[in-house]
This record gives C-alpha cells, sequence and structure tokens, in this order.
C-alpha cells in the first residue's frame, strides 16, 4: 500500500473528488481527516471506513475553508487524532457562475474567492507550518481546473480562483522545498460530481463530449492520481500543474472532416 503510515487530511471530503479521495487513501493505508462543511456527512464518511474494516482510519472535522482559523484548527484535528500531517489536499470548492457585466460582487465575487482561493491559501500555509514544525516534510496537493488555464463561458470568477490556485501551487514548491515540502495542483476537467450531475442530461452530455473519452470522468479516476501524487512515488513532481482532464485541454471540437 503506497501511503501507509502517512496522514492526510482532504478538504471537501464528504462529497464528490474528496470523498472517492478519502476511500483511496484509506485502501492505500494512509489515516485520513475527512474535513468538510457538513459535519454530519463527514461523520457519515467515517462511520462508512469504519464499516468496511478501517476502524480508526479516519476522523471528521467540520471546516469552513474560508476562515484561517477552522483550516488551522482542521490540520490541529489531525495532528490530536493521529500524531502528524504528511498531505493536506485542499479540495474544498464551490461552482457557479453568471455573465460578468450582470455579477453582484457580494454575490457572484467574493464567495467563491473566499472559498476556492482564500481555503487553498489557507490550507498551504496552515499544513507548510505543520511539515516545518514536524520537519519531516509533506506534500500540497490544491484542486485547480482546466478553467484555471483558459476563459469559459460564464466563469469569470472561478477562473480566476483555480489560476491563483496554480499560481498558489508553483510559489508553494518554490519557496517550501527547503523544508521537504512538496506541492503540485491538478486540473479536472468534466468529473461526475455532484455538481455536475445535477444538471440536465443534455447538458452533461455535452460536457462528456469535451472530453476525448466522450464520457465524464468519475471521481475515483482523479482519486488514484491524487493518491499517486501524495506517495514517496511522486517525489521528483512538485510545482507541477497536472492534468486530469481527459484531453479536454488539448481540442477545441471534433470536425466532420470532408473527404480529400
Amino acid at each position: 500500500m503506497r501511503l501507509q503510515g502517512k496522514v492526510a487530511l482532504i478538504t471537501g471530503g464528504a462529497s464528490g473528488i474528496g470523498l472517492a479521495t478519502v476511500h483511496k487513501f484509506v485502501r492505500e493505508g494512509a489515516q485520513v481527516v475527512v474535513a468538510d462543511i457538513d459535519r454530519e456527512r463527514a461523520e457519515k464518511v467515517v462511520a462508512e471506513i469504519e464499516g468496511d474494516g478501517h476502524p480508526g482510519a479516519a476522523a471528521a472535522v467540520q471546516v469552513d475553508v474560508s476562515v484561517y482559523s477552522q483550516v488551522e484548527a482542521a490540520v490541529q484535528r489531525a495532528v490530536d487524532v493521529f500524531g502528524k500531517l504528511d498531505v493536506i489536499f485542499n479540495n474544498a470548492g464551490i461552482a457557479g457562475g453568471k455573465a460578468l457585466l450582470d455579477h453582484d460582487p457580494a454575490v457572484d465575487y467574493e464567495p467563491m474567492i473566499r472559498v476556492d482561493q482564500d481555503g487553498v491559501y489557507y490550507g498551504i500555509l496552515a499544513a507548510g507550518r505543520q511539515f516545518r514544525a514536524q520537519g519531516t516534510g509533506g506534500v500540497i496537493i490544491s484542486t485547480s481546473s482546466i478553467y484555471g488555464e483558459q476563459a469559459a463561458e460564464l466563469a469569470f470568477t472561478y477562473s480566476a480562483a483555480k489560476a491563483a490556485v496554480i499560481s498558489f501551487t508553483r510559489s508553494a514548491a518554490y519557496e517550501l522545498a527547503e523544508y521537504g515540502i512538496r506541492a503540485v495542483a491538478i486540473t479536472p476537467g468534466r468529473v461526475g460530481t455532484p455538481i455536475i450531475n445535477q444538471f440536465s442530461e443534455e447538458l452533461r452530455t455535452t460536457f462528456a463530449s469535451e472530453q476525448l473519452r466522450g464520457k465524464l470522468t468519475e471521481p475515483h479516476e482523479i482519486a488514484d492520481v491524487v493518491a499517486f501524487l501524495a506517495s514517496d512515488e511522486a517525489n521528483v513532481i512538485n510545482g507541477t500543474v497536472v492534468h486530469v482532464d481527459d484531453g479536454y485541454s488539448v481540442f477545441k471540437k471534433r470536425l466532420d472532416l470532408p473527404t480529400f
């Protein structure tokens, strides 16, 4: 098991990519703190893990990642329960969009920046300080998006926040390398999470067509990559943006070509 002996904190751990990653990490031997704004759901995940035959492998904590003191407390929860922290997966996020000129900044800008951008900054800062104090190094993995590298419809704020995650990752890798800390960002494409699955079948079909396999990525497929990045097998991956988008970013649309 590639994560045997490691302790991880996963934000947004009660649903979607975060939930899949919690289960993957436990199967790979890690002890995990399930951090989510919904305490009840986080505790349910812990109960599921225990019921699957992994008693003591997980603990829950309620966290609003837009509040630094709560992110600090989540890091401390990992240390209090499991004795240390080796990995943080800054995954919690919100989505939504509106045409720029229709924005109400208090609704369409500030909340998303606080969660998707500030929440990652807080996770990097709190975990980085803990890793330095331990003197054992650590791994910081943060969820950006394909939108962090390109313009997209109705995504002015979301794209900006996800671009910031990429910049944070590169700067953190540079600044924290002396402490044995790695930082990596992932850029998912169209993933079948509750956020996307709430949409109409027609829209989900359109989303699927934007990827090379012609289907939505499953959360567990992202979790598989995150587990690898958290492992010692990925020690040379640092300051890197890892595309987990099934080719979304390499083409615009398929064309019906004429006969030559």
